[in-house]
This record gives C-alpha cells, structure tokens and sequence, in this order.
C-alpha cells in the first residue's frame, strides 16, 4: 500500500542555549535523541533547522544601549539625526531607538502611515479615506496627525505606538520632533543626516535620500556592522534582525552561520549514515489576514543553509493534471496516469501550464516558515525543527 503520510514538522526540545555552548552538538543529540525516544528513523533529505535566536545566544552575540549610542554619536556626531521608517515594535525596535537617541541631541522621528512595513497599523485605512487624507503625498506634524487621528492603540499589544516612542526618545535624553510621511525626502527639510530603519526597501531609501541631498545615511544594517568596545555585531545586517534581550541590550541576528549548518549536516551523517539538509531560520514570511502583520522583520528568512535547500519547488499542480490532462480518467487510471507523469517530469518546470499555482517562493523561504510555524515565539521550547517528507511527492512509497 502506498504511504499515506506526506510532510511532518516536528518541534524537538533543546536545553536552554548560553553563550559557548557547543551548539552543533546540542542540536545533533537533540534530534537523535528526540528520534529514538519517539520511535521514528532519521532519512535522507530530511531537514534540521534550528532558530536564529539560539544560534546569536550560542555566539554571545548581544550590544547594549550604549553600544549602539556610541556607533551612532561616531557616525553622525551629537547633532541632529533624522529615524525614517522603523517597524512599531517593542521587541525589535525600542530598544535600538534608545541607543540612537542616546548618541544624539535631537532625533526626527519619521513614521510611515497608515501602516510601518510589516504591518503594523498606527491607523487604519478607513481613517485615511475619512479625513481626506492622500499618504502618497501629504506629511503631517504630530499635532495634525492627533486632531485627524486621536490616539490610536494597536489592536493586539494596547500600544500607542507615537506616544511609546516619543517617551522612549526623552527619557534617553533627546529632543524629539515627530512626523508621518511615506516619502523618505521629507525628513530632509529637518535634517540632512538620517537613519534609514526599513529593512526590505533599504537600499531604495538610501539612493533615494543621497540622490536629493542628503549629508550622511546609514540603514539600521550599518549599526553595528562590526565591534563597538567588545559588543556583539553582524557585518552584514548589523541591527537588523536584532531582539529585545533586556531592558538594555538586544540580541543581535547571527553571524558566521554556514560552518554551523555544515557541521550538523556532517554530525548526523557520521551519527547515521543518513544526508540531511540544515538550515537556521528566523521570522517566516506570512502574513496575518486580521492583525495585517507580514511576518518578516528579518532580514532573510535564512542565514545560512546547506546546498541542498537551493533553489524553488519544481511541482506539478495535481489538479491542474486531473482538471486538463486526465479530465477522462478517474480512480486507479488516474492515480497511475498522474504518477507516470511525476515521474516523467522536467527538471525545471518554470513557465509551464502543469506548475501553473504551485507556490512560487525559494525553498528556504518556504521551509522557514514551516519552521516558524511549528516552533512558534513563545514557550513551546522546541527551537529546533526535524522535518521529514518535505521533498516527497505522490509517487513516493
């Protein structure tokens, strides 16, 4: 009989990670162990990802607000700094403005509405439509954004988050100017020296702002970019990526992560004579149809992974196949004549009719949500995944 059973994703359980600890060990027994206590085999092609959040706390990969005051202040000097774009969050953000306006005098807090980039609302946009405002084009000062819009909390947390971050800024001993404007040239009439805090759309930003004159730029990538007095740091996303770790400090997203994957991959071959993909992930890339939130504050969904997860899904579309080609067929015929077809598949199915619907994304970008998903951000404490039957198709006993 054929195998019922398609993809498994599995949260496995890990002790807590510190700094130095031997995590490519760790993470091998982990899933040995995981795999002989619940009575299940380890194959070729399955895949071990574990969270960016352990592998940064393996590495000690922390800053501290002063870290990130200091990088700034040598950056722009203690004058005034323009913050485009930062993502409304208290875990990933807060903490990052309290350094930046720690190295500064004065900081021009620029928010996009209705919404940041992943989602978040500061209103929505049938309050955008009421008043009558355009947000390709209009700017509004603090005080015109209240009269319009009151104060408006965030639906899941209770923040609002102007009034959050505008406290923040003082309390780290800054002047604060706020504005909301979508297009990055309207900081300039405040200051010529900016912070760029959108993750996805950076480079954009950057080119965008020199291009109309700008005096000095740096994206939150290029905080932190290296060594700040010992500090943790990521050369390239610097503190983007990066987690609340205590009222302090953050967690930064971690560097030098191939050899890691690597070394698992080689670890439970050596262990079982089995090739297992392994990859780190962070945030998944989904987004929330009530809250709106897209779930990709990370910079990448996957620092690193081995060769094996390169590339996209080369699927055919099953109903596709039942609906057109085998449209005369039903029962065991059919599910004979779409197996022949699996089979006789291209390697590359790109632009065909019969792929037409499969989901176009990379496979890390796919995996890692799966990941996200299965271990979620909370207490589960499986920050490590074993997923099996992924590369399975229905031609697979």
């Amino acid at each position: 009989m054929s195998r019922m059973v398609g993809t498994i994703s599995r949260g496995v359980r890990a002790p807590i990670i510190r700094n130095g600890d031997d995590l490519a060990k760790i993470v091998t027994e982990s899933v040995l162990t995981a795999a002989r206590e619940e009575g299940y085999e380890i194959r070729d092609r399955d895949v071990i990802a574990m969270t960016e959040a352990i592998v940064a706390r393996a590495q000690g990969n922390y800053a501290s607000v002063d870290d990130i005051a200091a990088d700034v202040n040598a950056k722009f000097g203690d004058g005034t700094v323009g913050v485009i774009f930062p993502i409304l969050s208290r875990n990933r953000f807060a903490i990052c403005l309290r350094g930046i306006a720690k190295g500064v005098k004065k900081v021009v807090l620029m928010l996009s509405y209705p919404s940041d980039e992943v989602g978040n609302h500061l209103i929505s946009l049938d309050a955008i439509d009421e008043k009558g405002v355009n947000p390709y084009s209009d700017v509004l000062d603090l005080k015109t954004y209240r009269e319009l819009f009151g104060y408006v909390k965030h639906r899941f947390t209770g923040m609002d988050y102007v009034e959050y971050y505008e406290q923040l800024i003082r309390e780290s001993g800054a002047d604060v100017e706020i504005i909301f404007a979508n297009d990055a040239r309207a900081v300039l009439p405040y200051t010529k020296n900016v912070i760029n805090c959108d993750i996805h759309t950076r480079a954009r930003t950057k080119r965008i702002l020199m291009a109309a004159g700008a005096q000095k730029v740096f994206g939150l990538d290029e905080i932190l970019s290296a060594p700040v007095n010992g500090s943790g740091y990521n050369e390239s996303y610097g503190l983007l990526g990066s987690n609340k770790a205590t009222e302090d400090q953050v967690k930064l997203f971690p560097r030098e992560c191939q050899p890691l994957v690597d070394d698992i991959q080689k670890q439970i071959f050596d262990a079982t004579g089995k090739r297992v993909e392994v990859m780190v992930y962070g945030d998944g890339a989904f987004k929330d149809p009530v809250g709106k939130i897209w779930e990709l504050a990370d910079p990448v969904v996957s620092p690193a992974y081995t060769s094996g997860l390169e590339g996209t899904p080369n699927e055919l579309k099953l109903k596709y196949l039942a609906d057109n080609d085998f449209a005369d067929l039903s029962g065991e015929e059919l599910k004979e004549a779409i197996k022949a077809k699996i089979t006789a598949k291209d390697g590359d199915l790109f632009g065909q009719m019969a792929s037409e619907g499969t989901t176009p994304r990379r496979l890390t970008d796919l995996i890692g949500s799966l990941c996200d998903l299965t271990s979620g951000s909370g207490d589960k404490g499986t920050p490590i995944v074993h997923i099996q039957g992924y590369f399975d198709n229905y031609t697979t006993e």
